[in-house]
């Protein structure tokens, strides 16, 4: 399974967004941003519980906020969002291969 599937596969579980199984990765930023912004001005509460669930660092996510003001914060939310998933993706791939490479190794 390659990272956009998993990403999408990751995004339905923890966020209860629905995605197309094939889709850009510049349509699911969209999809996720108004989500994203949805729940900005209708259940703020539910954005920080699913930002604490999906670990996206608080002091990245201020910084941004403050150093873009102008901005839409969903979209910037949102692109957060998707580098953490990224980010865990890339993590399990590595701690999985680097199992797999310790048990082929002789044990004593």
């Amino acid at each position: 399974m390659e990272n956009k599937e998993i990403l999408i596969d990751s995004l339905k579980r923890d966020l209860q967004i629905e995605l197309a199984e094939k889709i850009s990765y510049e349509k699911i930023k969209e999809k996720l941003s108004t989500y994203v912004n949805y729940l900005i001005t209708h259940d703020f509460q539910q954005l920080v519980m699913l930002l604490y669930k999906i670990d996206v660092s608080e002091n990245k996510l201020r910084n941004m906020l403050q150093e873009n003001k102008n901005e839409d914060a969903g979209n910037m939310i949102a692109q957060l969002i998707i580098e953490r998933q990224l980010q865990k993706i890339k993590t399990r791939k590595e701690f999985s291969q680097k199992r797999n490479d310790d048990n082929s190794e002789e044990k004593w």
